[in-house]
C-alpha cells in the first residue's frame, strides 16, 4: 500500500466540523458507472462504504464515458462548480484504448492537477495500465507516467492501478470486458478505501468551513 506524504506547512481545503465534505472524482466511464444502475457505480459505491465509517461525505459524480485526459482537463472547471474539498483523478484509461501519446496523457494530467494544487485541493492520482496489445515498451511508457507523477509530487496520494484485482476477471466485468460489474465496483471502491481516507485526512477541518 503505497500512501505518499504531505507537504509541511502547506494550506489545505477546510470544512466545518460535521459539514459535509465534497469529494470530486474526475473520470470517464468507470467513474460513469456504465451499464450499472447510479447506486451501484464506483462513486456511489465509495460514499457509500465512507457513511459507513462514518464521514459525512458527498461523492460527486464527474465521469463521462469515453473521456480521455484531454476531455477531463477541458471540462475540469466545471466540475469544480460544486467546489469540491478534496478530488480523485481516475483518468487516462480510453488513452491507453486509442493508443494515444503517453506524453500527450501526462501534458493533461499535469494540467488538471496544478489546477487543482492552485486551489489547495488534496488530490488522489489512480494510475491506470495499457491494454497489452499495444506492446510492451508503449505499456511501460504509459505506467510510468503515473508512477513518476506521484514521485514527481509528495502531495498526491498515489493509487498503482484503479481496476486492481478486477481487470481481466470475467466474473467482475460485464461482456465487454472492460467495465466493472456491481461486484467489481465494490471490489475497487473497498481496494481504494484506505487511500481515500487518507486523502480525506487532509482535508482541513475549520469553523470557517
Amino acid at each position: 500500500m503505497l500512501l505518499t506524504g504531505t507537504a509541511a506547512g502547506r494550506v489545505r481545503a477546510q470544512v466545518a466540523p460535521g459539514a459535509e465534505l465534497r469529494l470530486l472524482m474526475l473520470g470517464d466511464s468507470i467513474t460513469a458507472g456504465y451499464g450499472l444502475p447510479r447506486g451501484e457505480a464506483l462513486p456511489a459505491r465509495i460514499q457509500a462504504l465512507l457513511r459507513e465509517r462514518g464521514r459525512n461525505v458527498r461523492v460527486i459524480d464527474a465521469g463521462v464515458s469515453g473521456d480521455t485526459t484531454a476531455g477531463g482537463r477541458a471540462r475540469l472547471e466545471w466540475a469544480l462548480g460544486d467546489r469540491p474539498h478534496a478530488a480523485i483523478v481516475a483518468l487516462g484509461g480510453n488513452d491507453g484504448l486509442r493508443g494515444l501519446p503517453p506524453a500527450q496523457m501526462r501534458d493533461n494530467l499535469v494540467a488538471i492537477l496544478d489546477a487543482l494544487a492552485r486551489r489547495n485541493i488534496p488530490t488522489l492520482l489512480a494510475g491506470m495500465l495499457a491494454p497489452p496489445n499495444l506492446g510492451a515498451d508503449y505499456g511501460r511508457e504509459f505506467q510510468a507516467v503515473f508512477a513518476t507523477l506521484a514521485q514527481q509530487r509528495p502531495d498526491l496520494v498515489f493509487y498503482p492501478f484503479l481496476l486492481e484485482d478486477v481487470a481481466g476477471n470475467p466474473e467482475l466485468n460485464q461482456p465487454d470486458r472492460i467495465h466493472p460489474t456491481a461486484q467489481g465496483a465494490d471490489i475497487i471502491a473497498r481496494r481504494m478505501l484506505p487511500f481515500i481516507e487518507t486523502l480525506l485526512d487532509r482535508v482541513r477541518v475549520s469553523a470557517a468551513g
